[in-house]
């Protein structure tokens, strides 16, 4: 509420207003209070024009919490009529669980980023609300470009941008990525620390719904097994799981290859000069680990025994020289006790290549031992299924296919056609056990503690739930996009989602799981109630407590006047 004065030709007059938004959508106000007239309050409060005034504003100051505090406390009653038939073209339903992305969007100081992106280029329309937008969208309701442009229609505040304008937004951001992901990486930091003396890298495919190969999108081979052109994405995180930088390569390229660019750019434009690099066998070539064992980088990659070298093969698979990872103590592998199977055993020496002094980590687990054994178990009763009917279909690209273990032999008998007889492979059976609970590990870091290698060796598993997420939960693949600039934006939107996501699930402290938090987002949802306000119709739990907590806001009132909402949805911009 403000203060307004009325000037007549013998006096001034004060009043107390309230500014609203009329049924029309119109800014209007009205008069709250009549304080009187200059000559009146003068003589009253004993001053001039001025100390009037300053009386006034403290009178609009009491008036503003007393109407806050009725409004709060009030019971709103609203009449609706039974035989009244509802208005055309007037939505009822609103999604708002995009308020909380918001709150990680514009804590990330994401709106910063795209008015930077602005000043270089010479677009008109609002690029900070179109990739908001994509984003959430991508989290809460995945699909085309075109579809997430309805979504958005759904949300509590609809884009007032078009269509055309989200695929021209495409290409800008296409081409600012690098700056994007450098600048989100940077302002990361307002939301808390990030762990990045450890950075895991993977790489992955995804798919498109074409026979032909066209740019960027050339057949290789899928991790789904599916007969169609990808494009293959590297992907860094940090210790915690954060997404940290992506790449988009070629489908046909060798993923060795897409390391060295992209850590790079980690180094010249992110600032991120020391720490451990942390990948599978496959992306652990000799030159990678080479190139991690630069400057202040060191590197912590798992390593195949089976392409060990002969001695060293041989010294893995030696079941003595183990000690207990708990406390050092040497111990028998072979006579291990109830409690000695449920823990981990070691052994390392010094391992040279052409170009490194490194260290190699062998580790035995009993408990991994006894499950390779259950699996192998059924696929040898499987595989002995196959030979007993006499025929099997050898699936060559799946290394756990039963028919391994089968093979076969031409026998002929004297004066008749060779036949074709199909026998259980024992001896490759019994090459597979001597592998049973062991793994191994390579490093640079030659004197650190084995429980530490081990330990952020074992932290993989979250690079690899990220893709999981992207790939199942944000639905990146099938791509639906043509151009290469606009795939690009993409995986870039879905990049982005992915980190607002991670970094709202460790706001919870990871206390849900991703179906749990996901599902939970969806389901937040409000109904306008005859234009007076909104109604959460979503069921109030710990989690959305939670969820209001961190984002420091809470929407789960019984009845929320406009006036609410709006304040809600500023809280949701101001993190």
């Amino acid at each position: 509420m403000r203060v307004t004065t009325s000037k007549s030709k013998n006096s001034e007059s004060f009043y107390i207003t309230k500014s609203y938004t009329n049924a029309q959508g119109k800014s209007t106000s009205k008069t709250i209070r009549k304080l009187g007239t200059l000559n009146e309050l003068s003589k009253r409060l004993n001053t001039d024009r001025d100390g009037v005034m300053a009386w006034a504003k403290e009178e609009a100051k009491l008036e503003t919490m007393k109407y806050k505090n009725e409004t709060e406390e009030a019971v709103v009653m609203i009449p609706f009529h039974s035989n009244k038939l509802m208005d055309y073209n007037r939505k009822k339903l609103f999604s708002g669980g995009y308020l909380f992305l918001q709150s990680i969007y514009y804590g990330l100081k994401m709106d910063s980023v795209c008015r930077k992106i602005k000043e270089r280029y010479k677009f008109e329309y609002d690029l900070n609300a179109i990739l908001s937008d994509l984003i959430y969208t991508r989290v809460l309701e995945p699909s085309s470009k075109s579809s997430s442009f309805r979504a958005a229609k759904q949300f509590l505040e609809p884009p007032a941008y078009q269509l055309y304008d989200v695929y021209r937004a495409l290409s800008i951001l296409a081409k600012e990525s690098d700056f994007i992901q450098s600048e989100v990486y940077k302002n990361s930091f307002f939301l808390g620390e990030r762990n990045d003396k450890v950075l895991y890298y993977d790489c992955t495919n995804y798919y498109f719904e074409i026979e032909q190969e066209d740019g960027d999108k050339k057949y290789g081979k899928s991790k789904e097994h599916r007969p169609n052109p990808i494009v293959q994405m590297g992907l860094f995180t940090d210790g915690d799981g954060l997404p940290l930088a992506f790449s988009i390569f070629p489908g046909n390229q060798n993923e060795q290859r897409s390391l060295k660019p992209l850590e790079l750019k980690l180094l010249q434009q992110f600032g991120c000069q020391r720490f451990i690099y942390c990948s599978d066998a496959g992306l652990a070539s000799e030159d990678n680990r080479f190139f991690n064992h630069l400057g202040n980088r060191a590197f912590i990659v798992t390593q195949s025994i089976k392409k060990l070298p002969s001695q060293e093969r041989e010294w893995a698979l030696d079941r003595s020289g183990f000690k207990r990872l708990s406390d050092d103590a040497p111990i028998d592998i072979a006579q291990l006790d109830a409690e000695d199977k449920q823990g981990l055993f070691y052994k390392d020496e010094p391992y040279t290549t052409k170009k490194l002094h490194q260290r190699l980590i062998i580790t035995y687990s009993p408990k991994y031992a006894a499950y390779q054994k259950a699996v192998r178990a059924e696929q040898i009763a499987r595989a002995e299924k196959m030979v007993s009917n006499g025929s099997f279909k050898k699936q060559h690209k799946n290394p756990n296919d039963p028919a391994r273990f089968v093979n076969k032999v031409a026998v002929t008998e004297e004066g008749e056609k060779a036949g074709i007889h199909y026998y259980l492979d024992t001896d490759k059976i019994a090459e597979e056990e001597k592998y049973d609970g062991l793994y191994a590990v390579c490093t640079d870091l030659l004197d650190d503690d084995v429980a530490d290698i081990l330990k952020v060796s074992e932290g993989r598993w979250q690079i690899e739930e990220c893709f999981r997420t992207m790939k199942t939960d944000f639905e990146a693949r099938p791509v639906y996009l043509a151009r290469e600039d606009r795939i690009k934006a993409h995986f870039l939107t879905c990049f982005l989602a992915l980190l607002h996501f991670r970094l709202l699930k460790r706001s919870l402290c990871n206390t849900y799981t991703t179906e749990e938090l996901l599902q939970n987002l969806k389901d937040i949802n409000f109904a306008d109630i005859e234009d007076q306000g909104f109604m959460p119709i979503y069921e109030r739990t710990p989690m959305t407590d939670d969820l209001h907590q961190a984002c420091g806001f809470r929407s789960d009132y019984q009845f929320i006047t406009k006036r609410k909402m709006k304040e809600i949805q500023k809280k949701s911009k101001r993190r």
